[in-house]
């Protein structure tokens, strides 16, 4: 076998190639794009042994292990896409297995592809692969990250403006809904202070309501008038007004996002109705549309990249962690994970209790132990994920009492 280390920049590659003894074969710098990548080729061709010229072209490539610290990006699929195994490297292990070699903290980039090489020829048995996901997963993978991204982007400016209003205009907190509605938009951008809220007509703040299909309009717009209207402390006039530019900016910002998040999350269901994966995911009691698609996207459609239901619980960071040490055994959460996929799992298992007996029963339970909200909600994720995973593996759809009858056995 070869085994290359690639240690990458925004601008080049540091590459090392070593041999199964650890030789040194090769050692370049190569630019990024596409002739870094035909560089790399050439490189990796002239070091085979000449033994491998009577090997077919994919069983030679398949011969050739890469460690690179990423996943992503054109580059890693050039890598993939050329029959290579690449295993994307965390940084902390490189860091770690660094100080294996050296203590002295010395540090370059031409050594850290040394470092990727060496994990790669011998400790590749303790790290993943890069998954070989679909063209449609990895492009669900971006929308729905996207998807995501723009309503984080929305709360924090929603947090933003929330902030400023108690400030100056602490009534409008009071009179008016969530801070990303529509209609709590038209009203805050026609009056975003004080003095002009207080002059707001009952038929405009009634049509805004209208137009957001609320219900008991002339009552609702009655109490938003007297709210507003009502004696309250003030700001200086200067001081109001610059608050006023700013809860101004704050609100077409989240209206501009508003129609981003709902124009994204059309192309993000797209996406999921497309995939055969689809209907199993959506099965799941919990898992809607955009949801099902962020935990599809961020588990990856590579059926072969989990060898079984544990490996999935640790990916998904729902899985506990042991500490022992002597006499002292403590369990604890799993920290190290990816955190848009634990997002989409403690939503998945908040949304599961109200479809499925079973899981409210699972969370009662762990609640009847003393064990918090979060903890009750990270193991009935956990409990999901492993379901998930028999699901997939037996391609049937989600089924309550066969999901829940191991544990409804043990509960008797």
């Amino acid at each position: 076998m070869l085994f290359v280390g690639d240690d990458w920049a925004e601008d080049h590659h540091d590459i090392e190639i070593v041999d199964e003894k650890g030789r040194r074969v090769a050692r370049r710098r190569l630019p990024e794009g596409l002739d870094g990548v035909s560089r790399l080729h050439a490189l990796i061709a002239a070091a085979m042994p000449a033994e491998w010229a009577e090997l077919e072209e994919g069983e030679a490539a398949a011969r050739v292990k890469v460690g690179i610290e990423t996943e992503r990006g054109p580059w890693v699929a050039a890598l993939v896409a050329a029959g290579y195994e690449v295993f994307a490297i965390n940084p902390m292990s490189t860091a770690r297995y660094r100080e294996r070699h050296s203590t002295s903290g010395a540090k370059s980039d031409a050594g850290d592809a040394h470092v990727l090489a060496e994990i790669v020829r011998l400790d590749r048995a303790h790290h993943r692969p890069v998954a070989v996901d679909t063209d449609n997963g990895e492009a669900m993978k971006l929308v729905t990250r996207g998807h995501q991204t723009m309503i984080w982007e929305r709360t924090r400016h929603v947090l933003r403006l929330r902030s400023a209003l108690r400030e100056y205009f602490p009534a409008a907190l009071t009179a008016f809904g969530d801070l990303d509605e529509p209609d709590t938009l038209a009203l805050l951008a026609a009056a975003p202070d004080p003095d002009l809220a207080a002059r707001l007509p009952k038929a405009r703040i009634a049509a805004a309501l209208k137009r957001a299909n609320r219900r008991h309009i002339d009552t609702r717009a009655a109490e938003i008038q007297a709210v507003l209207r009502a004696p309250a402390l003030r700001q200086p006039a200067p001081v109001q007004q610059a608050f006023a530019v700013i809860a101004a900016g704050e609100v077409r910002l989240i209206a501009a996002l508003n129609i981003e998040v709902d124009a994204l999350g059309e192309v993000v269901a797209q996406h999921f109705g497309r995939h055969p994966d689809a209907e199993i995911y959506a099965s799941q009691p919990g898992l809607g549309v955009i949801l099902g698609a962020r935990v599809l996207a961020e588990f990856g459609d590579d059926p072969h990249r989990y060898a079984d239901a544990r490996a999935r619980k640790n990916y998904a960071g729902t899985s506990p962690i042991t500490r022992a040490s002597g006499t002292k055994k403590i369990v604890i959460a799993r920290y190290a994970k990816n955190d848009r996929l634990a997002d989409a799992l403690q939503q998945w298992a908040f949304g599961s209790m109200r479809g499925s007996s079973g899981a409210r029963a699972y969370y009662d339970a762990m609640r009847a132990r003393k064990i918090g909200h979060q903890a009750a909600l990270r193991q009935l994720a956990n409990r999901h994920v492993g379901i998930l995973h028999g699901c997939l593996k037996t391609r049937n759809l989600y089924n309550e009492t066969t999901a829940w009858r191991h544990h409804n056995d043990a509960a008797d």
